[in-house]
C-alpha cells in the first residue's frame, strides 16, 4: 500500500498519476502497485514536481511496517535508534518564551498596600 500526497504539483501529473493509483482527495493518491512501478512513479513526480512537494509513505519490511520519501518538503525523515520519524525543524531560533514579569503581576504589585 502506498500514499502519495502532492501540493502545489501541475495538475498534468496529477492526471499522469491517476493512471495507477486512486485521487481519494485533491492531490492524494492511494494504491497498491509493486515496487517497480511505485518507484518509477516517484521519479516521474520529482521530474514534474517542479516548485511543488511531494510526501511518499509506502509499505515496507522495517520495524514500523512503512517508509518515507520527500521531495522539497518542511518536514524531513529522520532515524532516532531505528526509527523513522518526520522531524520539522522550527524556524525560530530564539527564545520563545518571555523575559521579566508579567503586567498583571506588576499591577497586583502597585495595589498591594505598603
Amino acid at each position: 500500500m502506498m500514499t502519495l500526497v502532492l501540493t502545489a504539483c501541475p495538475t498534468g501529473l496529477r492526471g499522469d498519476l491517476t493512471k495507477w493509483l486512486m485521487e481519494i482527495s485533491p492531490g492524494v493518491f492511494v494504491g497498491r502497485p509493486s515496487a517497480r512501478i511505485r518507484d518509477e512513479l516517484w521519479l516521474r513526480t520529482i521530474e514534474l514536481c517542479n516548485d511543488g512537494k511531494a510526501i511518499l509513505v509506502y509499505s515496507a519490511d522495517a520495524e514500523q511496517g512503512l517508509e518515507f520519501r520527500v521531495h522539497n518538503h518542511d518536514w524531513v525523515p529522520t532515524d532516532y535508534d531505528g526509527v523513522l520519524l518526520m522531524l520539522r525543524p522550527s524556524a525560530d531560533t530564539g527564545p520563545t518564551r518571555r523575559t521579566g514579569w508579567s503586567s498583571a503581576r506588576a499591577m497586583r504589585r502597585a495595589r498591594r498596600p505598603r
